[in-house]
């Protein structure tokens, strides 16, 4: 690659890689650029690790609306809400409300599947290309839903991605135990249970530095960490400058910094609807009965992965936490949610690790994939569903990338 790249990404995380790829797979000279000391490190490290291609249900719904009052008083174990005066956060939670209605929250889960599926495609693409190692099957996933309520919406949910081309079908517990055994403690508190058989799980960690390796060998791409940059705008075109003073220029510059966006683009008159949304998760052993399928509680608001050898559970929303610090009370809030929904999942005396990390939301639950002026395009936002939307992200940031500059 020249000195001067064509292209910079900033941010190393699975969107910032799925970028670099599409942008590198199309002959780009990519540099990647990112403060942490190996790619994959921010909120990509050890989240929930479920490739959800189906089910991108939008947060904000009419449901969750009627529910706010609770869950500002902290009712719901799974949820906190932090609320603030910043007008950040003061013009989020506007937004939020709007993007609430029945018609915006059906529009926004669509248009996160069709991304979902997109990225489905682009994933199935590189791994032909690239067999990449990073715990990748496809398990499918199983919704459990308690209350006859939850699992009528659901279903109603289904037969509407169905026509998008989502492939799912309702179970009744019977059918749910049968098709994953590891659900039988379960069976007599539940209502029914949405079945995804394409869904999907991969390491994203593992992900990030598998790729990087292949970006570097078999591309035109370079990368430097443990390097802090902010982005300014000078006559009309961005440039990305380091904590030291060094410029570095590229004809393009793709921003992937998730919630540290806002920060970044600060100063240059660009605002993007991000807010910190802390989730937390465990690894550990396999329990005695752990299940095969990936499972999401949609009650406890739990989900429950195999990776490899190791089990991935991982909940919780802190909206407002800025800080990726464990805390120990929410950490015990989520292992305890998961021994209720399944006590056998995992040996919860040999947990091996933990993790915090934040979801950049946007309003709408939807990502901000645009153009911001010559050479200038941002791929952020991406909320709880990052691993999932990554590589159709990607393809999308770098086709508006290399339309004909302003």
């Amino acid at each position: 690659m020249a000195e001067r790249p064509e292209a910079i990404v900033l941010g190393a995380g699975v969107v910032g890689m799925a970028t670099a790829y599409a942008l590198a797979r199309r002959g780009v000279g990519v540099l990647i650029l990112d403060r942490s000391v190996e790619p994959g490190r921010g909120t990509s490290f050890a989240n929930g690790a479920q490739l959800s291609y189906a089910y991108t249900d939008a947060l904000g719904t009419p449901a969750l609306l009627r529910k706010l009052p609770m869950l500002a008083l902290g009712a719901d174990p799974a949820f906190r809400l932090r609320p603030s005066m910043d007008p950040g956060f003061i013009r989020w939670g506007l937004s939020f409300l709007r993007n609430s209605t029945a018609a915006r929250s059906l529009g926004n889960t669509l248009e996160g599947l069709r991304l979902g599926l997109e990225s489905r495609a682009a994933m199935h693409a590189l791994l032909e290309r690239h067999p990449l190692d990073f715990l990748h099957s496809m398990p499918g996933k199983l919704h459990l839903y308690e209350d006859s309520e939850s699992l009528a919406a659901a279903s109603a949910m289904v037969e509407r991605k169905r026509r998008e081309g989502a492939v799912q079908e309702v179970l009744s517990p019977a059918q749910a135990v049968a098709l994953e055994p590891a659900l039988a403690s379960a069976e007599t508190r539940l209502s029914g249970a949405v079945y995804s058989p394409e869904e999907e799980v991969g390491d994203p960690y593992l992900f990030c530095r598998k790729l990087l390796e292949t970006l570097k060998s078999d591309y035109r791409v370079q990368a430097r960490f443990g390097v802090n940059a902010r982005l300014e705008i000078r006559d009309g075109r961005p440039d990305v400058v380091l904590a030291d003073g060094e410029r570095i220029e590229a004809e393009r510059i793709a921003v992937c910094t998730g919630v540290d966006t806002p920060k970044l683009l600060k100063g240059t008159g660009i605002r993007v609807p991000i807010w910190p949304m802390r989730g937390y998760s465990i690894t550990a052993p396999p329990g005695p009965d752990a299940p095969r399928i990936s499972i999401t509680d949609a009650r406890r608001k739990v989900v429950f992965c195999r990776l490899g050898e190791r089990m991935r559970i991982a909940g919780l929303a802190d909206l407002g936490s800025r800080s990726t610090d464990i805390d120990a009370v929410r950490l015990k809030s989520l292992i305890d949610s998961a021994r209720a929904s399944l006590p056998g999942a995992v040996e919860f005396d040999r947990v091996e690790s933990s993790w915090a990390g934040l979801r950049p939301m946007t309003p709408s639950s939807l990502p901000v994939i645009r153009k911001e002026g010559a050479g200038l395009v941002l791929n952020v936002g991406h909320g709880g569903l990052g691993w999932t939307f990554a590589m159709g992200s990607g393809e999308r940031a770098a086709a508006l990338m290399l339309e004909k500059l302003d």
